[in-house]
């Protein structure tokens, strides 16, 4: 019994051995004759794969010019154990590619730390120096095709944005998308369409042989992929107008915006200053960015969407419709105008003109002392129960005009503006102030601040009677039906169209009769302007100057804020700055070319903070 037992326990063990090697052999031969993954991991070791950039997308502006493009360059790549061992001539071929000994020195001891990688040396190599390179055989080194950004009208820095290497937050934002070394749109166009513009990606696997140098590629390229291009994306922007903009803004801060009011496409978007785009492009670029924020002018800082203005007179033509819509005014309702508004200690001062006024002839001669009473009449109506109520009412009306929140355009770094509360008020005052309390809101004044794009999109508004579409800087996307939905849909005030018409035939009136108002010199014959002055108090130096305006009158194609820091009355900087934008825009030509000498001479007059 106990002979069979060490029998049986013989036998089974003899069958797992015989099964174990029989799973052996099985395994062995189907690694050997079928599966080729383990011979693709040994091939490895002798395979380099080299990236190969996609071409971003380039931008055109609204008529098929070209605003941005991509050229050709390289990087200049070494792989440390590839290093031919007696050394290389390191000044030919520093020469050769315009770079300091002391980088490639100091390249070459990063590259020890991780020898089979390869390691970025310099980027941007033109192509003529690329050339140069490789005519000599530097074992080690290779370069990689990339593909920078270059503008050939040089304008628009702050509204197309510039390229940067992706931070650790931008590659763990990715999950995987982005690698060191990779760029990305980090402002402007560049950043707000970068999934468009960006591409992606392809590879080329090549084999070397045993001395590191290459035969070509590994399996004739069954493994390389090929770089998707980025799409091309045209934008809303007129190059002309935006390069004529960005000419009279030269010598001052501010910053102009011009919306085309039937399809909210913005056909200029200048900040001032500015800066040639170029100096972001390169191996200068971060020396360039640095002086460039250090600049106590701020040219990176868009100021067309970024900074929080007092709006001035330009904005009595929402108090007029919140009245008219309200029943608190009519267009034939008259007060009167002694140099300005005065109620007991209260005193806010008026330029000469005619008195009293109706609306027609207060929006054209601007008069501060008419908004007075229209601003009182509306947050101290009775049929609220206190001051407060009113004031939260006139609120809702001003923020369904765009202001004191964002517009939701396609600039990512657009902001919101300020519009008070009665809830700030409360705080500040403790619960105890009233209508003359905050009588500076009633011409734009105050706690009160708008960026240039929501003042000209109040322009479009008034422009279309009431409505407006979200102001966005992109036309058309390559390969895409249509941009996003938003663009499309009409925005709706809360003050009906019918009582934009006497505001309108104010803004008019304006511009177009002589002696009526203060916008006179926007005056182009058979273009029906319609405008609207604005002279923001300083408390921190000379007056601002802004000018809101569009044209003509009726199916307008234009509609333009302009905004001159210290620049003084609105009718002195900001009127013909937008007047010679009009002209250009609506008749191609200019015929006032002694009005473009006048803006270029104007006397500025520079905060201390600029000095």
């Amino acid at each position: 019994m106990a002979r069979k037992e060490e029998y049986t326990r013989r036998t089974i063990l003899r069958y797992i051995v015989l099964l174990i090697f029989g799973v052996i052999a099985c395994r062995v031969a189907y690694i050997q004759l079928i599966d080729s993954s383990y011979k693709t991991l040994a091939a490895g070791n002798v395979l380099r794969y080299e990236v190969q950039y996609a071409p971003r997308g380039e931008v055109l502006d609204r008529n098929g010019e070209f605003l941005v493009q991509s050229m050709e360059c390289y990087d200049l790549m070494v792989i440390y154990r590839d290093l031919p061992k007696e050394g290389f001539d390191t000044t030919l071929l520093c020469s050769l590619i315009d770079l300091r000994e002391e980088r490639m020195v100091q390249k070459l001891k990063d590259a020890r730390m991780s020898p089979r990688a390869p390691v970025l040396v310099t980027n941007f190599v033109s192509k003529e120096a690329k050339l140069r390179f490789d005519e000599h055989n530097f074992q080690g080194f290779h370069t990689v095709q990339r593909n920078a950004r270059q503008y050939p009208r040089k304008i628009g820095g702050n509204l197309l944005g510039n390229l940067g290497e992706v931070s650790e937050n931008d590659i763990k934002r990715s999950e995987g998308e982005y690698r060191a070394g990779d760029y990305i749109g980090k402002s402007g166009l560049e950043r707000a369409y970068e999934e468009y513009l960006r591409g992606d990606d392809g590879v080329n696997v090549l084999e070397r042989d045993a001395h590191g140098a290459i035969k070509g590629s590994y399996m004739e390229g069954m493994y390389d992929t090929l770089p998707v291009p980025g799409l091309r994306i045209t934008s809303t922007i007129d190059a002309r107008l935006q390069a004529f903009a960005e000419e009279l803004m030269e010598g001052k801060v501010g910053a102009v915006v011009a919306i085309e009011p039937s399809t909210g496409e913005i056909l200029v978007m200048a900040s001032s200053p500015t800066f040639d785009p170029d100096d972001m492009v390169g191996r200068q670029r971060g020396n360039n960015y640095m002086k460039m924020l250090g600049d106590k002018y701020r040219p990176m800082f868009n100021r067309a969407v970024q900074s929080r203005y007092p709006p001035g007179s330009t904005f009595k033509l929402v108090q007029g419709l919140i009245g008219l819509q309200e029943g608190t005014l009519r267009p034939e309702n008259a007060y009167p105008c002694n140099m300005g508004y005065h109620w007991g200690n209260v005193k806010m001062g008026c330029h000469a003109h005619p008195s009293p006024l109706d609306l027609r002839a207060a929006v054209a001669q601007s008069c501060n002392a008419y908004f007075c009473y229209v601003f009182r009449n509306i947050i101290e109506n009775r049929k609220f129960k206190n001051v407060k109520e009113g004031l939260d009412v006139w609120v809702d009306y001003v923020k369904s005009f765009g202001f004191g929140r964002k517009l939701d355009s396609d600039f990512l770094d657009e902001q919101e503006g300020y519009v008070p509360t009665s809830e700030r008020y409360d705080r500040v005052y403790r619960g105890s102030w009233n209508g003359h309390t905050v009588i500076s809101l009633s011409i734009g004044q105050g706690e009160l601040g708008c960026t240039p794009l929501q003042m000209a999109n109040l322009a479009a508004i008034v422009a279309n009677r009431g409505y407006y579409y979200i102001p966005h800087i992109v036309k058309a996307i390559e390969g895409q039906d249509s941009i996003d939905r938003r663009f499309y849909e009409r925005q709706y005030t809360k003050v009906e169209s019918k009582h934009f018409e006497p505001i309108v035939e104010g803004m008019w009136r304006g511009v177009n009769i002589p002696g009526a108002g203060t916008s006179s010199r926007a005056y182009l014959p058979g273009w029906d302007v319609c405008g609207k002055t604005g002279t923001a108090q300083n408390p921190n130096g000379r007056d601002h100057s802004t000018f809101l305006s569009f044209a003509p009158k009726d199916n307008p194609k234009i509609a333009i804020s302009v905004y001159v820091e210290h620049g003084g009355f609105g009718a002195s900087a900001a009127l013909p700055i937008a007047s010679l934008l009009e002209e250009l825009y609506l008749t191609d030509t200019i015929t006032r070319p002694e009005m473009i000498q006048q803006v270029k001479n104007l006397p500025y007059y520079l905060p201390e903070r600029y000095r």
